[in-house]
């Protein structure tokens, strides 16, 4: 792997600690929390809190993952639990100390093994910045922010995928890339239009004329992967391009398809892009999204799938937290 080295300007700003920067933890809505809503995300950070380990990951296999670790950790924040004093707070604290521990293993800042869980990890850490008190955030986030945009700038497609020294790109891990980038802009963090518009003309590259979004290309467009489409381009305030109506759309006449290859990842997207773009829209996916999750939980609380229950049940709880709307990626 080549060496990033980190530039002159992320080393002046590390000690950059502005509270004006950072960001508070958003008040919950004025909405009603549907009580089934309440009594599954309980139980699902009950299960969650229970199966976290010691080192602050979530077991073997997939439970150890850097990008897991982070979801499982926002799905904490995304139901306002306070990080710093409330009940749940060493939990949110033993995931963020996994994730800057994993940064410090590498020199570049990456927090793989892949880009997906680097993206994921990054998304945690700005969302962490500012609610969190802790100055180890800053610092990790700038590096880690640098790395997305240096694996950009050798990539000649502007996109992302697996590793962050590929010529290669894909929409799932470059949305993952845009999708963290846009949040740590969020959180004050500099980050150039000029990247941001680049992996967006990537995404669009991908785009097929109906607006379904295809894996490497325009060919084979896909529901989840349409969904990541159209939450990078809300995110980035471009709704009022012609190719996200078109996106929209493939979005609305497919809404009760389901993926069955990676349905807690589908949901964890599709709550989100439907929210940023039609809320009338998401009200109505919700309401199925409630009702088949409240048939699906364990006992325990958890949600079964083959990616391991701790991904499964982050996904789940993530999927369900725009009727809380507490994380600031959240907000429209």
């Amino acid at each position: 792997m080549k060496k990033f080295l980190p530039t002159a300007l992320l080393l002046a700003s590390v000690l950059i600690t502005d509270v004006a920067q950072a960001q508070s933890l958003p008040r919950r809505q004025n909405d009603v929390i549907p009580a089934q809503v309440e009594t599954m995300y309980t139980r699902g950070l009950r299960y969650l809190s229970n199966s976290q380990d010691a080192a602050g990951s979530w077991g073997g296999g997939s439970g150890s993952r850097p990008g897991v670790v982070a979801l499982c950790t926002l799905a904490f924040l995304a139901h306002g639990e306070d990080p710093n004093n409330g009940p749940y707070a060493q939990k949110i604290r033993k995931g963020l100390d996994f994730l800057l521990e994993k940064q410090k293993e590498n020199s570049e800042g990456y927090m793989g093994p892949q880009m997906y869980d680097h993206g994921f990890a990054t998304l945690a850490l700005a969302e962490c910045y500012g609610m969190v008190e802790d100055k180890r955030i800053a610092p990790a986030l700038k590096k880690a922010v640098d790395l997305i945009l240096k694996a950009q700038k050798i990539n000649p497609r502007h996109g992302w995928r697996y590793d962050p020294t590929t010529r290669h790109a894909d929409t799932t891990v470059s949305g993952c890339q845009i999708v963290a980038l846009l949040a740590a802009r969020n959180a004050g963090i500099p980050v150039p239009d000029e990247a941001i518009d680049k992996g967006l003309a990537y995404m669009r590259s991908c785009r097929s004329t109906n607006g379904a979004y295809g894996y490497t290309s325009k060919g084979g467009g896909r529901l989840t992967l349409t969904a990541i489409g159209s939450l990078c381009y809300s995110l980035a305030k471009k709704k009022d391009e012609a190719g996200y109506k078109k996106s929209l759309e493939f979005l609305k006449q497919n809404i009760r398809t389901q993926d069955s290859s990676y349905p807690f990842y589908f949901r964890y997207y599709m709550s989100q892009a439907l929210f940023q773009a039609d809320e009338e829209l998401w009200n109505a996916w919700n309401k199925d999204n409630i009702r088949l999750l409240s048939v699906t939980q364990m006992p325990d609380g958890s949600w079964a799938g083959n990616h391991g229950n701790a991904f499964s049940t982050a996904g789940a709880l993530l999927s369900l937290a725009l009727n809380y709307r507490f994380l600031p990626i959240y907000e429209k």
